[in-house]
């Protein structure tokens, strides 16, 4: 399918990313190297104009060049897997407190059947709907803007959670209530005393318990010497894992 006005676009030239949307009159210049994107619109996937690639963005690219960010988010290296470690089904409702930016809700929503996410700071959740609205995502998202805390919510009621809050142990007992048995949790934290005191709450009420964090490291794709990048994607947030017992 070709790119038509109005359409986001991810323009590589050589070793750099661009999120643009296509619009009359405007262009994109690097490095002395101009692409207007009425020269754009027409062509197809995967082709070259002048010195720049033309590709979809995947929800990666989106996430990383086009989300507007009023917190720290949770990078696509640790999102992804926590998706995967969650055993998400096309059929299944999960449970998100800590919407942030909406990133892990954008992930989430890709699997779920549903996605009902909490943040209690207007200002965040606000920021969240407008990221999911410009890129036409989240259509399977329930969004609240309230504390979970207070939220009414049933018994038994969701396949799977996850939770990005700053004391995460005060949701515990409302956490273990409204999953399913057996069901998954996943929080992210960013220091090991919040991992400690979480692990502690845990104990009684979850198991199968896991501490771990992601480390990514590109290479150099130059064939003729292969090497790693000088920087890399290192500690972003540990996650703990858990399931609930019955």
């Amino acid at each position: 399918m070709s790119f038509k006005e109005g359409d986001y676009v991810l323009i590589v030239y050589k070793d750099r990313k661009y999120l643009r949307k296509l619009v009359k009159g405007m262009s994109l210049s690097v490095r002395g190297n101009t692409v207007g994107f009425r020269d754009i619109v027409g062509r197809s996937e995967g082709e070259k104009v002048g010195e720049f690639f033309l590709f979809r963005p995947t929800l990666e690219d989106i996430i990383l060049l086009g989300f507007e960010r009023k917190t720290q988010i949770v990078y696509p290296k640790d999102a992804f897997y926590i998706a995967f470690k969650l055993n998400i089904k096309s059929t299944d409702r999960v449970l998100e407190f800590g919407t942030g930016s909406g990133v892990m809700s954008a992930v989430l929503s890709l699997l779920a059947g549903e996605v009902w996410t909490y943040e209690a700071d207007t200002i965040f959740y606000n920021n969240a709907l407008k990221n999911w609205e410009r890129f036409g995502l989240c259509s399977n998202v329930k969004a609240f803007n309230e504390n979970f805390l207070s939220a009414s919510v049933e018994d038994d009621s969701f396949d799977a959670c996850f939770v990005d809050v700053k004391e995460p142990w005060e949701y515990i007992e409302k956490v273990w209530k409204v999953l399913k048995g057996g069901k998954a949790c996943a929080f992210v934290l960013p220091t090991t005393n919040q991992v400690s005191k979480l692990l502690s709450s845990m104990q009684t009420l979850f198991a199968d318990l896991q501490v771990f964090e992601i480390l990514l490291r590109h290479y150099k794709t130059n064939p003729e010497r292969l090497r790693p990048h000088d920087q890399m994607v290192a500690h972003t947030a540990y996650v703990v894992f858990g399931r609930k017992r019955i």
